[in-house]
């Protein structure tokens, strides 16, 4: 059974769909990757999976719990098995990346200081931020910004996480360095990953499926193989765009 599954999905702002009629499942494990155009609809498809909203119609689906209709007990339940890495990073301008790395375990365990100070510093280590602990976002990079957040993400042992625009206004060598903490996270804790991102080629060289939303409707989904073989017009526009594509 798919971890997460998405049935006939509408989503509509105004009057006009955002999201007409998508479907697509993502099985456990996966790093599963949504591409495509500015205003398409990969960021409201991803707030969806944690109900951040909820559709006009369908149904979306998380380890069997339809989140469209069930109760609060059962929302808290699946989202403390999920973290969100929102584009700008979020992170406390006020709190030190370690005091931000550390906010999940004060807010959502009942852990003693020492087991939070661990973990925290266990985090760090992963995404190679040992030597930030003590500064403030203001004092780092946009990369190492975004790798704090990760870390804050990855503290509380997330089994979903999902990635808005993980390499936004990055440059390529830092987005490298995110594409393959994501697929260490993945491979190491088992974690089934939802990327959302303009990043073709960095999509395509984590995924194991992509999902190419047009009009916002599923124009692909399949494997990073299966995409750049396809004879789809639109798919083919899209590979185009980015030159000497190889996996």
């Amino acid at each position: 059974m798919a971890l997460i599954e998405f049935k006939n999905v509408v989503k509509k702002f105004d009057g006009s769909s955002v999201l007409d009629d998508v479907s697509f499942s993502i099985e456990k494990g996966e790093v599963f990757c949504v591409i495509g155009p500015s205003g398409v609809g990969k960021s409201v498809t991803l707030k969806h999976i944690v109900r951040l909203l909820s559709p006009t119609s369908g149904d979306v689906i998380v380890d069997g719990v339809n989140i469209t209709d069930c109760s609060d007990d059962e929302l808290f339940s699946l989202r403390s098995r999920m973290a969100y890495l929102f584009q700008s990073g979020a992170l406390l301008a006020w709190k030190t990346v370690a005091e931000n790395v550390a906010l999940p375990l004060q807010e959502c365990t009942s852990l003693d200081d020492a087991e939070i100070d661990s973990k925290v510093n266990a985090a760090l280590e992963a995404v190679e931020l040992s030597a930030a602990a003590d500064k403030y976002p203001s004092e780092i990079s946009g990369g190492m910004q975004k790798r704090a957040a990760l870390a804050r993400a990855m503290v509380r042992q997330a089994e979903i996480v999902l990635y808005d625009e993980p390499t936004s206004g990055l440059d390529p060598v830092t987005s490298v360095m995110i594409h393959k903490l994501i697929k260490k996270f993945n491979k190491e804790r088992g974690v089934t990953s939802v990327v959302v991102t303009h990043d073709l080629a960095g999509a395509i060289s984590i995924a194991d499926r992509l999902l190419l939303l047009r009009n916002a409707r599923v124009a692909f989904c399949g494997t990073p193989q299966d995409f750049l073989k396809s004879t789809d017009p639109y798919a083919m526009e899209y590979v185009a765009a980015t030159k000497g594509i190889t996996i």
